[in-house]
């Protein structure tokens, strides 16, 4: 599964949840509960339980935005560390750079995480960098470039960050457009519409 471009409003009707997370997509979805095309609103028979699972991995995936070899090999790493497998997969896709740009409200959606990101706005403690799979680990301090305050995009999105509250593992200051990340989430933290069961089980087979 290649990195998905085409219309997140629609992918998020074929998988029945808000993977862009924003206030626009949800009120889309709310309008039209079903699957896109002429045939989203039939009823259809009972899933088997291979594509189930595969649907909630499809899910996951999509959600973060992330590759289907990325996937699977941040899956494989998590199953090798001691602890809750489905939890540390979890926290693996949390601390990508591009997530923690989305979840500070520097970016209004992961896509345009990844942009930023990739175009040199963003410095991780003090240096540029343009990858946006890197993995934030704790005390990481992530700031916006002093040449890219200026940007439209990212100004009105400070001005939404001002009026949300950030994710409790991490710290923001709008003012100084500097957040850092404190902790790593805890399961109950991440009120994800996933399984993450299935998709252990999906890679169990």
């Amino acid at each position: 599964m290649g990195r998905f471009r085409g219309s997140i409003t629609k992918q998020s009707r074929r998988e029945g949840i808000n993977l862009a997370e924003t206030e626009k997509v949800q009120k889309y979805l709310d309008r039209r509960p079903y699957a896109p095309g002429q045939h989203g609103q039939r009823r259809k028979g009972r899933p088997s339980d291979y594509s189930v699972r595969l649907r909630e991995k499809q899910k996951l995936a999509r959600l973060y935005g992330v590759s289907e070899k990325q996937f699977r090999n941040l899956f494989e790493e998590a199953a090798n560390i001691p602890g809750v497998t489905g939890t540390v997969f979890l926290q693996f896709l949390e601390r990508r750079l591009d997530n923690v740009i989305f979840r500070l409200g520097i970016a209004s959606t992961r896509r345009q995480a990844r942009q930023f990101v990739a175009h040199g706005h963003i410095l991780v403690n003090g240096k540029l960098l343009d990858v946006p799979s890197y993995r934030v680990k704790i005390g990481d301090v992530i700031t916006v470039a002093e040449r890219s305050r200026q940007n439209g995009f990212i100004l009105e999105n400070m001005e939404a960050a001002k009026r949300r509250r950030v994710s409790p593992w991490l710290e923001f200051n709008t003012e100084t457009f500097t957040g850092s990340f404190v902790r790593l989430p805890a399961r109950e933290d991440l009120a994800l519409p996933i399984n993450e069961n299935f998709i252990i089980e999906f890679y169990s087979r």
